[in-house]
């Protein structure tokens, strides 16, 4: 596609009436960040010679994976009907796990782009981000992507869109993100549907701070949206959260690039840089205002996000734990969903128990520490908040198996999920059973066009932080999608089992799960364990018990010196002396001795690499 006449750049202060801010919201892989590339070669703001593939994806580890993890703004100039705009647009995540920074997204635009794939058509996180969008008031922009894909079927689902969202299936705009085709009619329609923002150029400042990230070199970089009053270089700016104030050193817009400007007006995105190091200062749904004649009242923030998964991060050298530390606070600049707090573990030293939105967060925080911090860690299992009311009525929230009371337990409280399941109706059976096997209870069915179908569980989060979206994925040849959200807790029969080698308690391997799968958490660890663990010079035996019952055992066998070499002669009662002489030993040296759990063992129990090898084989 040859892209057309680079157009001039609008000013840095652009009147309210010619801004329009807006985001893309989609399912995972529907074509998100490759209609913005289009996007930004039709305006003309990045070179053809520096254009590239997923242009906003600024991270490796987002373009190995071929998805968005982090929000991206950015500004385009635009002329429709003889008139200049400046389009500010935010390119965001589609999986379930990311659903946080689309929320604060929405929150800086007044419209939204739902991208609904021409060859798929709806999924589950379409209806959830379409939702949050609703939720906000903004206006929604149907349009149908990769229309130039031989299995698009663009009249179809134009129909289920249009009947999602009301109107007719002719308002559904038909582009191709790979072709460039429809995507300048698109930014038209943005100009003529989405309005313009809103706000009090003589009010008192106001700004919200929607992203930041952390910067080696200028510090932290905070990314803001215009309410209210206006912001220029050199102004001296209070964070009214934390009352520190800070002069600007630099004050711009993305356009893709940091780009200086003289100062920002009502409804503009833009970011701000104060040369401050110390990233704590800059939370992301704080609000801006000027130090003096600053505002009073600040501005709604965002809902503080709750995590759903935690799990225990330890650096396998100990030495890295301040780094580890240092390297958390400056992610979670970047990524405000992320939650920590100091743990300590008898096996696994001083760490980290971290709370996460799902599993591919879990794994994507992991990878980044020690990709571009360089520390090397091991994540232990994940698990979820439980409350536990002991007998006396008090209620303990428990984050970790080694908090489980001993004491006399009343009930046990394990967290659930609404979840969303589109599927082809064909695989409703195979789903039900899947559901039903996780301890799901159904709550209803309704069907979305003539072959699909979208089906509602509630399930406890336990049973599917794991490994629910893989078998759900296998189970349907890929054509099935999840979406879920809280939905409070209910009781549950759990237990606590706890991992013995030779009788001592190894809290890395604890976990809390459901009476009836119980025994065989405690197969599995043990078998685990008894091939990773070296043998020892005595036998050592590897038990999961719950409380003082034991449920699974495996032994190590030990290490056997041929004491018999020596002696080739004589009668059966010499040799049967010098085996009890051995024996008497080897329980010497079973009361004294202690089990030496390898670092690899660790990181291949509590990773499941063994599952892995064992499937290979």
């Amino acid at each position: 596609m040859t892209p057309s006449t680079p157009q001039p750049l609008a000013p840095a202060s652009t009147p309210p009436d010619r801004l329009r801010n807006f985001c893309i919201i989609a399912h995972i892989d529907h074509g998100k960040s490759t209609l913005a590339d289009r996007m930004l070669q039709i305006t003309g703001i990045v070179d053809a010679r520096q254009m590239r593939e997923q242009y906003l994806d600024r991270m490796d580890i987002e373009r190995e994976r071929g998805i968005t993890i982090k929000s991206q703004a950015v500004r385009m100039p635009w002329v429709s009907d003889g008139s200049m705009y400046a389009l500010n647009m935010i390119d965001t995540p589609g999986h379930v796990d990311f659903t946080y920074e689309v929320s604060r997204s929405l929150a800086a635009c007044e419209g939204a782009i739902l991208l609904v794939d021409a060859a798929q058509g709806i999924e589950a996180q379409t209806l959830a981000n379409l939702y949050l969008a609703l939720e906000n008031d903004l206006t929604v922009i149907p349009v149908l992507n990769k229309i130039d894909l031989p299995a698009a079927d663009p009249e179809r689902y134009a129909d289920e869109l249009a009947s999602l969202i009301g109107g007719s299936p002719d308002d559904v705009l038909r582009v191709s993100g790979k072709t460039g085709m429809g995507v300048g009619e698109l930014l038209d329609r943005v100009v003529a549907d989405i309005p313009a923002p809103v706000g009090d150029p003589d009010a008192a400042t106001r700004a919200m701070i929607f992203d930041s990230v952390y910067d080696a070199y200028r510090g932290v970089v905070t990314y803001v949206r215009m309410v209210d009053g206006s912001l220029k270089p050199k102004d001296r700016i209070e964070m009214m959260s934390t009352g520190a104030v800070h002069e600007l050193l630099e004050i711009g817009v993305s356009s893709p690039e940091p780009t200086p400007s003289q100062g920002l007006g009502i409804g503009e995105v833009g970011y701000l840089i104060t040369g401050v190091k110390d990233v704590r200062q800059s939370k992301v749904g704080d609000t801006v205002t000027t130090a003096r004649n600053g505002a009073t009242q600040a501005l709604d923030g965002y809902t503080e996000p709750k995590p759903m998964v935690f799990s225990g991060l330890y650096p396998i050298d100990g030495g890295d734990y301040p780094d580890l530390r240092e390297a958390l606070d400056k992610l979670k600049l970047s990524d405000a969903s992320l939650v920590y707090e100091p743990e300590t573990s008898v096996a696994l030293g001083f760490g980290f128990r971290c709370g996460f939105l799902g599993l591919l967060h879990l794994e994507i925080v992991r990878e980044r520490l020690e990709r571009e911090f360089g520390v090397d860690l091991i994540a232990t299992a994940p698990s979820v908040v439980y409350r536990v009311v002991l007998d006396d009525g008090s209620e303990i929230d428990v984050m970790n198996p080694s908090e489980y009371p001993t004491g006399r337990i009343s009930t046990v409280h394990e967290p659930v999920v609404n979840a969303a399941i589109l599927a082809p109706k064909d695989y409703v059976g195979t789903i039900m059973e899947l559901c039903q096997s996780r301890r799901g209870v159904l709550r209803g069915m309704e069907y979305l066009g003539v072959d699909r179908v979208e089906i509602k569980y509630t399930i406890p989060l336990a049973e599917i932080v794991f490994d629910f979206f893989d078998h759900l994925k296998s189970k349907t040849a890929g054509y099935a999608s999840l979406d879920y959200e809280p939905a409070g807790d209910h009781e549950a029969e759990l237990v606590k089992v706890d991992i013995l080698l030779q009788g001592d308690r190894v809290d890395a391997f604890s976990a809390i799960v459901h009476k009836d799968k119980a025994y065989a958490y405690g197969v599995l660890m043990t078998g685990r364990l008894r091939e990773l663990i070296p043998r020892q010079q005595f036998e050592v035996p590897i038990q999961a018990a719950i409380g003082s019952r034991v449920i699974a055992r495996e032994t190590i066998r030990a290490m056997r010196k041929d004491v018999l070499a020596k002696c080739y002669g004589g009668d059966i009662t010499r040799k049967r002396k010098l085996l009890e002489k051995q024996k008497e030993g080897k329980r010497r040296m079973k009361m004294v001795g202690r089990v030496e759990v390898p670092q690899d063992a660790f990181i291949q129990a509590l990773s499941g690499d063994m599952e892995k090898k064992k499937d290979e084989k």
